[in-house]
């Protein structure tokens, strides 16, 4: 067997192969005599019909299989012989049966970007101290007090901030009403920023049975692609207004709360270690985000087109999916091929190229997954989902998810290795910044 390597790009690469006629021939022969013995033709007893017959009846069929196969059974073999470490499957070019009895294909494909590792070990980070204050306990307790506190309908006011309203609502676009942004007895909690503020405010100044309208103007990034960049028009009546009648704050709150809590000083410290962690596992977070970004940063290379192609394609399919279980399409969702896949890009990139990184410093590193790490990992998930262990390791050995499972798990090791030689520079929390304004969806 040939082979011989053409370079269409930096990291794309045509490979073409030629397959001698003693082998081609042999394989050619071996079909027929298969054919012969299975194929029944009027005039011809079974296993009597001529060679040249069945070459005029099957020979184009014969072709395309006996040339399939040749290329399932060349292929690696040829990768193995040239060096070339592909990340994709290839894309068959063409394939020929030459005069000569030969047979010709070219294999084109992408292959691993080659790279020198810059700086990844003393990433310098600068994180917030964790610190609990007294404001952030009482804003949790102020939560569970809202949990709690029973309800009480309202009929002789208009609707107030805290208030739970229940509204009919329709979105339109353009004066057309739009069938998947519509809600009927739709609960609306008035200053949780849940349903998106401007629309938490059209209700505000609202009576039981008022209507009214709002205009609301959704970026194009918005999480919902039926909204996103449109200025929806939101009609709502109130059905309903409903009030919280709020506990006092005292030691029986805290009781009504759970039983594990005393009093409100044993609910306080639960909760101020409750919040502690929250911030120690946000920091992990923005930890890895800032190593991640920085070695970015200090990387920059060519990585394989049909591997963003691929990546950009998993993407959509998935959106797609999402959209189907709410009744849509891509195009129904104001959606284009085109537009995504432009939009994907960029990330697409980013993830592939620091996964090559990633890789990269697994190998100087040598850090690999122990069967330990993998035990660990199945105890993780069973515990997680109340599933014996045994039933986790079937489920991942009937589904071929056990090689994709060992390289997420490798990355979250090599993630691991790099936090822990990051220089993290502590700074002073910021105690009067606002949290991010919360938006949310009306469907």
């Amino acid at each position: 067997m040939q082979v011989s390597v053409e370079d269409v790009s930096t990291l794309t690469k045509t490979l073409k192969i030629v397959i001698p006629e003693d082998v081609v021939s042999k394989k050619i022969e071996n079909a027929f005599k298969k054919l012969k013995s299975d194929v029944s033709l009027k005039g011809f007893r079974k296993g009597k019909v001529p060679r040249k017959v069945l070459e005029k009846s099957y020979g184009e069929r014969v072709k395309m299989e006996v040339g399939e196969k040749l290329v399932q059974d060349t292929y690696f073999d040829a990768l193995e012989q040239t060096k070339c470490e592909p990340v994709v499957h290839p894309d068959i070019k063409s394939h020929t049966f030459a005069d000569d009895g030969t047979f010709i294909y070219e294999a084109e494909i992408d292959v691993k970007p080659v790279f020198e590792l810059g700086e990844y070990k003393g990433i310098e980070v600068e994180l917030p101290e964790i610190v609990v204050t007294d404001d952030a306990i009482d804003t949790e307790i102020e939560s569970m007090r809202k949990e709690i506190a029973p309800l009480r309908n309202v009929d002789d006011r208009a609707v107030e901030l805290n208030d739970l309203v229940v509204v009919d609502f329709q979105g339109y676009d353009g004066g057309e009403p739009i069938k998947q942004v519509k809600g009927e007895n739709y609960s609306v909690e008035i200053g949780s920023g849940r349903n998106g503020i401007e629309f938490e405010q059209a209700c505000i100044g609202l009576k039981k049975g008022d209507e009214g309208s709002k205009e609301v103007a959704f970026p194009a990034d918005f999480p919902n692609p039926v909204m996103a960049g449109k200025n929806v028009e939101f009609k709502i009546k109130v059905k309903e207004i409903k009030e919280r009648v709020l506990p006092e704050i005292d030691d029986d709150f805290a009781k009504d709360v759970g039983e594990e809590f005393e009093d409100l000083a044993a609910l306080r410290e639960h909760l101020s270690k409750k919040i502690e962690k929250q911030k120690t596992e946000a920091r992990i977070g923005d930890l890895t985000d800032q190593v991640m970004m920085k070695i970015l940063e200090k990387h920059d290379f060519e990585v394989p087109k049909k591997l963003i192609a691929q990546e950009v394609a998993e993407q959509i399919k998935q959106l797609e999916e999402q959209l189907q279980k709410q009744g849509l399409t891509l195009e129904s969702a104001g959606l284009s091929q085109e537009k995504l896949i432009n939009d994907y890009q960029d990330g697409a990139e980013k993830r592939i190229r620091g996964d090559f990184i990633l890789k990269k410093i697994a190998e100087v590193e040598e850090i690999k997954i122990s069967d330990d790490d993998l035990r660990q990992a199945f105890e993780r998930i069973s515990q997680q989902y109340g599933m014996p262990v045994d039933e986790v390791k079937k489920f991942f050995q009937s589904r071929n998810d056990l090689l994709p499972f060992m390289n997420e798990l490798l990355s979250e090791k090599i993630v691991e290795f790099l936090r822990e030689n990051a220089v993290v520079k502590e700074v002073a929390a910021d105690s009067n910044k606002e949290e991010a304004s919360k938006s949310g969806d009306t469907e």
